[in-house]
């Protein structure tokens, strides 16, 4: 048995931000995963990622946060023991 959180890869769907950095959020109540899309070199849809341990209060500061990208990159980003995550889709221009 592994000692890793099951991060759900289960599809979620995802709202387009105004952000630099994020393409699109969404988040899945049922099993507190939250879904972030980041933006490709040209800033269309790249890389998804999904960070469990995320519940719906989480996910209504997030979204409703006066910058996206900052809320993400001061909060969820740098505690990936809180909310690990995974990888779930490649930037379709690297795949």
């Amino acid at each position: 048995m592994s000692d890793k959180p099951q991060i759900s890869r289960a599809p979620i769907a995802l709202s387009t931000v105004e952000s630099s950095q994020i393409h699109a959020i969404g988040h899945d109540p049922a099993t507190n995963t939250l879904a972030v899309q980041f933006k490709d070199k040209e800033g269309g849809p790249g890389s998804l990622y999904h960070y469990s341990n995320f519940d719906a209060e989480e996910f209504e500061h997030f979204k409703g946060a006066e910058s996206i990208g900052s809320h993400f990159y001061k909060n969820i980003k740098p505690n990936a023991t809180t909310y690990p995550y995974a990888r779930i889709e490649t930037d379709p221009e690297q795949a």
